[in-house]
């Protein structure tokens, strides 16, 4: 009895099953989740260090122009829409429409670079003008590294569509870039309301 019990366990296959794009897509989420706490942790740092400032604006400032960044902010937000219709066309393997809204999605999110340039090229503070102005550079400047990033990795998958059969075995790079571009968008749309609206 006892030998059968081994051999019917030595004969029987154990298998196991590995979720690598499962996998994959969770540490991503945790990378996201990581960045998040960065994030939550200089909103925190500049509420704190607004409502604890007397004089907030630098000398001579009264508020922060809100016209172009709110265009700005339409047009970031709207990419986030425009990536998921990327999405979509790839999952239909429509190829051409993949590319077509990726590289809309590209130059909305580079407009965005260009309109955070000019403004800031405009204003009459910099990085070493008291506590906002220290604030307001680090907060924009680091998500607007997250827009760079983002655009770069939309070029890599957009090149690599070009690749003969490159998502047929599935879309893990279209998912987590997308992904990304969603949270940087949350993101902008937080600081907007705490460097725009609460001035």
């Amino acid at each position: 009895m006892e030998s059968s019990v081994k051999t019917y366990i030595q004969d029987s296959p154990i298998v196991h099953e590995h979720d690598e794009e499962g996998n994959k897509q969770y540490g991503f989420i945790v990378f996201l989740l990581s960045e998040s706490v960065i994030f939550l942790s200089f909103f925190a740092a500049y509420a704190a260090t607004k409502l604890t400032t007397p004089q907030w604006l630098p000398a001579g400032v009264t508020g922060l122009e809100v016209k172009e960044p709110i265009i700005n902010t339409v047009i970031l937000v709207s990419s986030s829409f425009v990536i998921y219709f990327a999405e979509r066309a790839l999952q239909r393997h429509n190829l051409w429409g993949f590319r077509m809204f990726l590289l809309l999605t590209m130059a909305m999110g580079s407009y965005f670079l260009y309109g955070q340039a000019v403004e800031w090229s405009g204003l009459e503070f910099g990085f070493t003008t008291g506590a906002f102005g220290g604030l307001f550079y680090l907060l924009t400047g680091f998500h607007g590294l997250h827009v760079l990033t983002g655009i770069l990795l939309q070029t890599m998958i957009l090149i690599r569509s070009f690749l003969p059969g490159n998502y047929d075995n599935g879309h893990y790079g279209v998912f987590a870039t997308s992904l990304f571009w969603h949270f940087v968008d949350v993101i902008w749309i937080i600081l907007f309301i705490l460097i725009y609206v609460w001035q």
